[in-house]
């Protein structure tokens, strides 16, 4: 015997709401010169003036400091210019690298002291970030910062020279842009360094990025890697900076080491450290969120000696969806003792949105919102920093709970219509539930 057909809930479940579309990175509008043409990577005059700092160096042969960053995007960038220089001459004996602390930065005292005892003549920091304030190096130097992260015309240190790619959408990556810089200085460049381009780049704006115009060709690279091996790759050069140990050092060894991502696939320290940090990930990766009182930001409260907010915060982003959400932020109690490090990223539901959202900016329209003037300057420096499409901080714990505070995590406005008033609430009739147990108990009696 057929059974008959049910109508509505088995024949019209309810349709699945449509993912919002992202438009495509590579087709972000530039900005133009006054000759209409495109300004990107960054501006031309920048990009020349790098070019000469590296040919400079490679024949003056002096002592040369690289102080990549800790990600794929950074110590690709530091590898991509670590071999051109070689290429064009240098020897290798002169090339020293700086890598930075658990927790610091470039800016910080004890890490330019440090910097200073490689006794460098040149100096390139590649894509830390930047901000204003004292040389690089404590000694006659000639420093060249190459970076994309969201930056002022004078947030760069005392008397070194910068290429940015922050005002030059789509903003390329840190690696891409060395790349790109370096690529005409010598011959056997592309060949020995595309592959490194394309890691750092997917490590940053993700493996599904289209490499079309103004993002140069990459077909002969693709082909002699598969993508798999690339992002594999990215996924295992990532891991040792994510650990407790923090061993970037073994990440760099890898990488200036291998001449293809194939090689990184099977070293045993970075499959060692991936296997640490997803473990560490499963573990906090659950956590529940609370919402602000405005539901424009979610927050996420995890302890972790691993650097796992980030990983959290963009799979977080990829899920939640809401109308009113504008930003995911995680926030990590445990990674370094007595402050809070967090990252936030646009929710993939709020990346289409006009205008666009704005972490940088939101971050510092909270921080307006306090009634305690010292709020911003308690804060700190690392506040805020990074892109406008991925920032966070590292600040310390008790200040952290004031920007908790002011967004009222975990209240809820009130939802009767009226402005919340207490008084009002009161004078607003309650409706008596109309089908009580006594009312239905009653009802059976009478027929009985």
């Amino acid at each position: 015997m057929k059974r008959a057909a049910t109508s509505g809930l088995a024949g019209a479940r309810k349709a699945k709401k449509p993912r919002p579309q992202v438009p495509e990175y590579h087709l972000t509008p530039s900005v133009k010169d006054d000759a209409g043409n495109d300004i990107w990577p960054a501006p031309q005059a920048q990009i020349d003036r790098a070019r000469e700092i590296i040919k400079e160096c490679a024949a003056m042969g002096r002592r040369t400091l690289i102080v990549p960053d800790k990600d794929a995007d950074g110590l690709s960038s530091g590898a991509i210019l670590q071999r051109t220089l070689v290429l064009l001459g240098l020897d290798p004996a002169l090339i020293s690298v700086h890598l930075l602390q658990k927790g610091s930065n470039i800016h910080d005292e004890s890490e330019r002291v440090a910097m200073t005892k490689h006794d460098p003549h040149y100096v390139f920091v590649l894509d830390q970030g930047s901000r204003a304030g004292p040389p690089v190096v404590i000694k006659p130097h000639k420093a060249l910062v190459i970076d994309h992260h969201w930056a002022l015309d004078n947030d760069f240190p005392q008397n070194a020279e910068h290429v940015t790619a922050c005002n030059s959408p789509p903003v390329a990556t840190s690696s891409l842009l060395t790349y790109l810089i370096c690529l005409p200085l010598h011959k056997d460049v592309g060949e020995a360094c595309s592959w490194l381009c394309v890691m750092g780049t997917h490590g940053d704006l993700g493996n599904t990025l289209k490499w079309e115009p103004p993002f140069p060709d990459m077909k002969a690279t693709f082909k002699a890697h598969t993508k798999k091996a690339l992002n594999d790759a990215v996924s295992l050069i990532n891991a040792p900076r994510r650990t407790a140990s923090y061993s970037v050092p073994k990440a760099w060894a890898a990488l200036t080491a291998a001449s293809s991502p194939a090689e990184l696939l099977t070293n045993r320290d970075l499959l060692a450290a991936r296997a640490e940090v997803n473990a560490e990930v499963e573990r906090c990766t659950h956590t529940a969120p609370k919402f602000s009182a405005d539901a424009k930001i979610a927050v996420f409260r995890i302890s972790s000696a691993a650097q796992v907010h980030p990983v959290i915060a963009t799979r977080w982003a990829g899920h939640l969806q809401s109308a009113k959400l504008e930003v995911i932020l995680v926030a990590n109690e445990g990674y370094l003792p007595g402050l809070v490090n967090f990252s936030c990223r646009i929710p993939r539901s709020a990346r289409s949105r006009d205008p666009p959202v704005n972490i940088i900016e939101t971050l510092r329209g909270i921080v307006d919102q306090s009634p305690d003037p010292t709020l911003r300057e308690r804060l700190g420096e690392s506040f805020a920093r990074g892109h406008k499409e991925a920032s966070g901080g590292i600040v310390p714990k008790n200040e952290f709970e004031e920007l908790m505070a002011i967004l009222e995590v975990g209240v809820k406005k009130p939802s009767d219509g009226n402005s919340g008033s207490p008084k009002k609430a009161a004078a607003k009739p309650i409706a008596k539930q109309a089908n009580t147990l006594m009312n239905y108990f009653g009802k059976k009696e009478e027929k009985a």
